[in-house]
């Protein structure tokens, strides 16, 4: 598969799982994190036996879709067997290679709990159970389920949890699922990737669209992830852009399986430059070659930031990340900037036919923030920052 080095998460956590040691892992995105649990396990397992000895939990259908994906590459010259259970489709095929006898499942907790409720699925095997992206299974409201699952897993096993971040409710979680784990943490939790260049473009509201449309014209870029805070607004985007002729795909929760598949696909072959999508594409969707992530719109938690930026720069490539920021955007840029503890360089590109807004006085000698203004009632005046533009390729 092209591996010659381990990555560091791999370096660390390989040699933990193989001596047996329960292991709560972090590390940034595109860290080889999958190959980090899954190779150790996978070299355990001896052949094929007739009831599942793994069990991968993922929060999303696309997670656990990418994850099953890297099993079978992994475990291609064996006879071990993979199957994948997520919801938003049938259950017929799910059922057959549940029957037939599979040694993994990479499975959504909604789904796997349907599959145990209806008797076509035991855990009472389970030697290996992955809690893969915690803080995000917290965020979906899954660790209920995730906790009704564990109890059906025998307690003579190893657990691996991988987490972004520790909240309290992970960490009783830890407490009660896991045995003296040990901790690998790689790189800094809260920074995105060093290779990835960050700037805020600030812009009155109604020229937010005119603007990315702008950028999208200027800039050089391979291909790009537009993130929006909603579905509604991700569509509109996304069809705004497609008559602008661009090579737009559109992910978001309430496209179907299939039409999220071919989103995806597409996306990583090239059919498509621009990806317009919600947070459900922030975690670890493995798509190389992501050189420009845009923010059309601010994430309301500095971590969900972080998760988004992380689809460029993956693995040590260089990449640029884009925020359009308006007015109301200003306390959430400002825990942002508190929780990488990096200030983001504001930029106005040239001969764009900017309408006024007080966040062009952002970070002028003696000018309070937009934040404090609201609060002070400090009057304001005319200005502008002047930033660098840069010309898309033809």
């Amino acid at each position: 598969m092209g591996y010659v080095e381990p990555t560091p998460i791999q370096l660390r956590t390989i040699p933990l799982i193989l001596a047996g040691h329960d292991v709560i892992g972090s590390a940034q995105t595109g860290t080889g994190k999958t190959a980090a649990f899954a190779l150790p396990i996978l070299s355990q397992l001896g052949h094929h036996e007739k009831f599942p000895r793994v069990l991968v939990l993922e929060p999303t259908r696309e997670l656990a879709a990418q994850v099953e994906t890297a099993f079978r590459d992994f475990a291609r010259f064996t006879n071990l067997r993979v199957a994948v259970l997520f919801g938003g489709v049938g259950y017929g095929r799910q059922f057959e290679a549940l029957r037939t006898g599979v040694d993994v499942i990479v499975a959504t907790p909604g789904r796997l709990l349907d599959h145990l409720q209806q008797g076509t699925c035991s855990l009472a095997h389970v030697k290996f159970l992955v809690i893969d992206e915690a803080d995000r299974m917290l965020d979906m409201g899954f660790l209920p389920d995730v906790r009704r699952i564990i109890e059906k897993c025998p307690h003579a096993r190893h657990t691996s949890l991988f987490s972004a971040t520790i909240p309290p409710e992970i960490g009783s979680l830890i407490k009660w699922a896991m045995k003296s784990p040990q901790t690998v943490e790689i790189g800094i939790r809260r920074s995105p990737a060093e290779t990835v260049k960050h700037v805020i473009y600030p812009v009155a509201e109604d020229q937010k669209t005119d603007l990315l449309r702008e950028l999208l014209e200027r800039v050089h870029y391979d291909s790009v992830i537009v993130f929006c805070r909603t579905k509604g607004r991700a569509d509109r985007i996304g069809h705004m852009l497609r008559k602008n002729n661009h090579a737009v795909a559109i992910l978001h929760s309430n496209r179907t399986q299939r039409e999220r598949e071919q989103a995806l696909r597409g996306f990583r072959d090239g059919r498509y430059e621009v990806l317009v999508a919600t947070d459900i594409a922030s975690r670890g969707l493995d798509v190389a070659n992501v050189s420009h992530v845009i923010n059309f719109d601010v994430p309301q938690h500095p971590e969900d930031y972080v998760h988004r930026i992380g689809r460029t720069g993956r693995a040590a490539a260089t990449g640029d990340a884009f925020t359009l920021m308006v007015a109301e955007d200003a306390k959430h840029v400002q825990a942002i900037e508190r929780f990488i503890s990096q200030k983001i360089e504001r930029v106005k590109i040239e001969n764009f036919n900017y309408k006024y807004t007080a966040l062009f006085e952002e970070g002028k000698p003696g000018q309070p923030s937009i934040a404090d203004r609201r609060t002070r009632g400090v009057r304001l005046s005319g200005g502008y920052y002047f930033g660098p533009s840069r010309r898309r390729r033809r």
